[in-house]
């Protein structure tokens, strides 16, 4: 039989950089659907179609898989508050809720709704989201040009984003789950303008 001849073997992939990737978007996934509890290193791996025995080798565990995969956020923070701080601080409920979907909505919800099935059993998770909303975006958006309460007021706008992505990306709420942009902005950005500079306390 000539070389051409010989049919290509069918099998797991090979450990290689492709794999690492694979099991990145496959644990993405799995997370996203099941939870920090509820996936299991057999069915990232089953996802990814690689063996199990990958997860190890390249992440040390399946908590080293959770931090690579979802922990690290698929854009830079600084970016974003960057975009948000560019105008009127009479729009900034706004833009927020603009950018919050345009983010999360590009992939189904992706990151934030692995965190949010993860955060009831992965104090990793509970420490992301919060540095993300809290910390990292909106506490740098207002510190500059919240009244008062700057800290106070960023977590209230982060429960309402909070609230919004697991009702829209997690349970899915009809009809808010599939509402466009401009109806969500309509709808949340006044509660974010109000908790940004009115009289909350």
């Amino acid at each position: 039989m000539r070389h051409q001849d010989v049919p290509r073997r069918r099998g797991r992939r090979p450990g290689g950089t492709d794999t690492r990737a694979a099991l990145l978007d496959a644990a993405r996934a799995v997370f996203s659907e099941q939870g920090y509890d509820g996936a299991t290193v057999r069915a990232i791996a089953a996802r990814a179609e690689v063996d199990a025995a990958m997860v190890n080798h390249w992440f040390g565990s399946k908590e080293g898989l959770f931090a690579e995969a979802v922990l690290k956020l698929p854009f830079n923070p600084a970016d974003v508050v960057e975009r948000l701080l560019d105008g009127d601080v009479d729009g900034l409920g706004e833009r927020i809720v603009r950018t919050f979907i345009g983010i999360w909505d590009t992939t189904g919800g992706g990151v934030f709704t692995a965190l949010v099935r993860s955060i009831t059993s992965h104090e990793l998770a509970v420490h992301a989201l919060r540095d993300f909303l809290v910390r990292n975006v909106v506490g740098k958006v207002l510190a500059p040009v919240a009244p008062d309460d700057a800290e106070f007021r960023a977590t209230l706008v982060a429960s309402q984003l909070v609230g919004m992505g697991l009702v829209r990306y997690v349970a899915r709420f009809e009809p808010l789950a599939s509402a466009d942009v401009d109806t969500m902005v309509a709808a949340v950005a006044p509660t974010l303008q109000r908790y940004i500079t009115d009289t909350i306390r």
